[in-house]
């Protein structure tokens, strides 16, 4: 299995190399984003597409490349009207990075990942969470569970829980991604309170980010860090999670922002720049870099480069 071999690496102290971001990777090269469910129902009918994007970041340097499944779960694709496609939709975008490593050289020892984020309805125009449309816990877990088990059915040998902010919602999709006996991943996301300290994600209040990190369970999580943050928040919010979790950190930051349901790609850090941060993470401990909403296969090709750098 390509997973076991990658752990061992990590095991071994080895720098790995997550893939960008593949829902605005998809908005930027011309698949229209669904204006109730995001990037999720672009599997449809961009599957060519989609494994482009993904042999595309396995031939940048990615060693693990991630389903075009953040945003598909029952709980955003009913909304939209592809209720009934769940289990295709996902099936789909599995099978899309399934065949990219058949694309891409070196592609045999890649890793698929599937995406399981806590994501609900989004307030067109905002990236703030519809409360007239927020579904009821017994619904948002058995959405996770649905998805959970379509992506280990699929193929997916690690699961990614992405975007943890909402302690809630956090335990749901734990709950689920344990239940398929895959390795875990664990992305948890944060912003700057009102009073400057790094906090969760979560837009109703300053949550401390010690409420995220500490959901980080002792067993079944191989790796956790920070995605969905600013590059520069990235440093001081891994530092939470390290007082919670001793295994390997990851850092995979955005990099503009989210008006349902496009991502604007304003100031855009430079893979130049992001390179720089890279570097000084790998020398901080991180061991797992990528990027998500916003960056490209040249942040990917400037991840692999700080790695190559360093080492």
């Amino acid at each position: 299995m390509a997973y076991d071999r990658l752990k061992q690496r990590l095991d071994d102290g080895e720098i790995v190399i997550l893939d960008g971001a593949t829902g605005t990777e998809l908005q930027s090269r011309g698949a229209p984003m669904d204006p109730a469910a995001w990037c999720g129902p672009a599997t449809l009918h961009n599957v060519k597409l989609l494994t482009e994007v993904h042999a595309d970041y396995i031939a940048a340097g990615a060693n693990v490349i991630t389903a075009n499944t953040f945003a598909s779960s029952r709980l955003m694709l009913s909304g939209a009207g592809y209720g009934a496609q769940v289990e295709d939709i996902n099936r789909r975008a599995v099978e899309a990075a399934l065949r990219a490593p058949d694309k891409a050289p070196g592609g045999a020892q890649v890793v698929v990942a599937g995406s399981l984020s806590h994501m609900v309805p989004v307030a067109t125009g905002t990236a703030v969470v519809d409360s007239t449309s927020l579904p009821s816990d017994a619904e948002i877990a058995a959405a996770f569970k649905e998805l959970a088990q379509i992506l280990a059915a699929a193929g997916c040998e690690l699961i990614i829980l992405e975007m943890m902010y909402y302690p809630g919602r956090i335990r749901l999709a734990l709950d689920a991604a344990l239940a398929t006996g895959l390795p875990i991943w664990f992305g948890l996301s944060a912003r700057r309170g009102q009073d400057g300290r790094v906090v969760s994600f979560h837009q109703s209040e300053d949550l401390p980010l010690d409420h995220v990190a500490r959901l980080i369970p002792d067993q079944g999580v191989d790796a956790a860090g920070v995605m969905h943050s600013g590059a520069e928040l990235v440093a001081e919010a891994l530092h939470e999670v390290r007082r919670h979790f001793d295994g390997p950190l990851m850092a995979y930051p955005d990099s503009g922002y989210f008006e349902m349901p496009d991502w604007r790609f304003v100031d855009v850090i430079t893979p130049q720049r992001f390179e720089t941060f890279c570097c000084d993470w790998i020398k901080s401990g991180v061991q797992i870099l990528g990027g998500c909403c916003g960056l490209s296969v040249e942040h990917v090709k400037a991840a692999a480069r700080a790695r190559d750098t360093i080492a």
